[in-house]
């Protein structure tokens, strides 16, 4: 299999801080997964996805995404961008622009300059917009103002932004945090069977794990800024969901996971 994600001994300091955000992880992810990042607040999750997307610099180690290596001071190449597609946990629209506008905005990576400058979109960037609104349910929303929204609403139009991207890589950072249970179910489904349709790759962190593992083939557990944990869903135990959220002494994981 393709891997999506290659990283070994990849640590990250942020400035100021004392200890590492990340401690030499080593991970491999394949073309097609769906991945869940499961651990307690400060466990590095956060910062492992921004620094996938590349808006880290200052890491040490190897780091490869969608075949491509990235550099420890400097971004990824214009050209690279728009095959990885992130999902924020604030949603990160233009609440006074349309739903549409904002979903289009989601291709400025794949457009030219000018065109991009103008606000000139193609017809295929318009289709793209309008199946990822289709895909999110909320066709009949195109042309309301963000603003007027509901919170599962904006999450929608997030996630279709994303979606018209057209990446090959999805990233998303606590996407259900702010909804309530059955939104939450609905949401992480949406992102996981829109991304397997378009052959994409999901990596999402979540706080929640009995309702991640439902949507994710996959689960890597981190706490200390390390991977402790990572097992294919189905060999998931209840213990080792405990031993990850509830025995942690002074940012080190009681019971080591990995195997």
């Amino acid at each position: 299999m393709t891997r999506v994600i290659d990283l070994v001994d990849l640590s990250f300091l942020h400035s100021g801080a004392e200890l590492p955000a990340l401690n030499d992880v080593s991970l491999v992810v394949e073309a097609g997964e769906a991945v869940v990042l499961l651990g307690p607040s400060g466990a590095g999750k956060t910062t492992l996805l921004a620094l996938l997307d590349g808006r880290l610099q200052g890491w040490t180690g190897c780091v490869s995404v969608l075949g491509r290596g990235l550099a420890p001071d400097a971004p990824p190449p214009v050209a690279a961008r728009p095959d990885t597609g992130f999902i924020f946990q604030e949603f990160a629209l233009v609440e006074r622009s349309s739903v549409l506008r904002n979903v289009l905005n989601g291709r400025l990576g794949r457009m030219s300059s000018v065109a991009a400058f103008f606000g000139r979109h193609s017809e295929h960037d318009l289709d793209a917009a309008h199946q990822a609104l289709a895909d999110c349910g909320i066709g009949e929303l195109a042309h309301r103002r963000v603003d007027s929204l509901s919170g599962g609403q904006r999450q929608r139009v997030a996630i279709a932004r994303c979606l018209a991207q057209e990446p090959r890589l999805i990233l998303a950072d606590e996407p259900v945090s702010n909804l309530d249970p059955a939104r939450a179910d609905e949401i992480l489904a949406l992102i996981t069977n829109a991304a397997a349709k378009r052959g994409a790759t999901t990596v999402f962190s979540s706080h929640q794990p009995e309702l991640a593992l439902r949507f994710a083939s996959r689960a890597v557990g981190m706490a200390g800024g390390s991977v402790v944990l990572d097992r294919v869903v189905s060999a998931m135990s209840d213990a080792e969901i405990g031993a990850l959220y509830h025995d942690v002494v002074e940012g080190a994981v009681a019971l080591r996971l990995v195997q």
